[in-house]
């Protein structure tokens, strides 16, 4: 039986230790991907717990006592925005950590906007749960 011919690779010439920084550099990348989706991850997360907030005050505005209500969607709300700057932390640990090879990474000013501002936004809202109760549909109390 004869063999086949193997097919010239594009590393054929390369040292093996060229490949594994190769292999090795790849593989940051895809940990700079990796901690893309992780950090979008928790912004979802940190959004959901200030929705459930926002939801149980206005389903259940009308409870007795009247600051109870707020009180339990306040706590959504700022766990929302731990959250979000949790979040914001680790992703930027990170970001400083690797590097990008193939690819782009986020900027780290960018991402720390996004976690501060939704913690921010967080923090105002569950304020505005306690300023603004006698407002609107979502008063209570």
């Amino acid at each position: 039986m004869s063999t086949p011919d193997k097919a010239p690779s594009k590393h054929d010439g390369e040292d093996s230790n060229d490949l594994a920084s190769e292999r090795t550099d790849l593989a940051e990348d895809r940990n700079i991907m990796a901690m893309e989706r992780t950090f979008a991850g928790w912004m979802r997360t940190a959004f959901a717990a200030i929705g459930i907030g926002l939801a149980f005050r206005a389903v259940f505005g009308e409870f007795d006592p009247p600051w109870l209500a707020r009180a339990i969607a306040t706590a959504f709300i700022l766990l929302g925005a731990v959250v979000a700057c949790t979040a914001e932390r680790r992703a930027c640990r990170t970001f400083e950590r690797l590097t990008a090879h193939e690819m782009n990474a986020p900027q780290i000013p960018s991402i720390r906007w996004i976690g501060w501002g939704v913690s921010a936004g967080a923090v105002l809202l569950a304020m505005a749960l306690w300023v603004l109760h006698d407002a609107g549909p979502l008063s209570g109390g």
